[in-house]
């Protein structure tokens, strides 16, 4: 059985919605890997670059090792979260009947195919993950609720819900949910059935609201 790879973005620990989506995350009844946004870790090193005036290269690595912070802080939230870093330790979490939360500068730091750049986010990393490892769908849970059926991926990208690499590092066999916060309510309910919450957003045509 295929993954599911679900990116929590760290934008949403700044309020009580952090806790509803870990414990509609621990309602799943398919199995995943949760990839870690970089939230306010993140932003710490964006912050520092412009002011001490670091390279894009180390800010790079600093920001991806934000990911594991907020991945780590996930972890210690919920009993059910286990932080993973390679591939293989996602089905060993998985057979102990837990939920792997991926850890990713073991696997990210120093690739040539990964750039050292604020183009990559979480975002990116997590349509890699999916790619990587043969995910069959991709889950972004975002803080806004500022899209619709008839986005497309250039339309997020275009309005900065996805980052500017996304659309380059998301494979056409992998199936994109986008959540936000209308879709928390049914989240728990929907993840129970084996579904997904959100919107399946299309590669390059309209999205389709339906559930899967």
């Amino acid at each position: 059985m295929s993954l599911i790879v679900v990116k929590l973005g760290g934008s949403t620990a700044a309020d009580t919605r952090l806790f509803a989506w870990i414990k509609a995350l621990t309602k799943a009844n398919v199995p995943f890997v949760v990839v870690p946004g970089g939230g306010s870790f993140a932003d710490q090193v964006r912050e520092a670059q412009g002011r001490i005036g670091f390279s894009d290269e180390a800010a790079h690595e600093m920001a991806i090792l934000a990911m594991d912070q907020f991945g780590l802080m996930l972890c210690d939230l919920s009993p059910r979260f286990r932080p993973a870093r390679e591939r293989e330790e996602f089905w060993q979490v998985l057979e102990e009947g837990n939920m792997p939360v991926w850890l990713p500068s073991t696997m990210t730091i120093g690739r040539s195919d990964i750039a050292a750049s604020w183009s990559v986010t979480s975002d990116s990393l997590s349509a890699w993950l999916a790619g990587t490892i043969g995910a069959e769908k991709l889950l972004l849970i975002k803080q806004t609720d500022e899209f619709s059926e008839e986005d497309d991926i250039a339309a997020l990208q275009s309005r900065g819900i996805v980052d500017e690499a996304f659309g380059a590092m998301m494979r056409s066999n992998v199936r994109l949910f986008v959540a936000g916060p209308q879709h928390l309510a049914e989240a728990a309910s929907l993840m129970e059935q084996g579904r997904l919450p959100g919107l399946n957003i299309a590669h390059g045509t309209r999205a389709r609201s339906a559930s899967a």
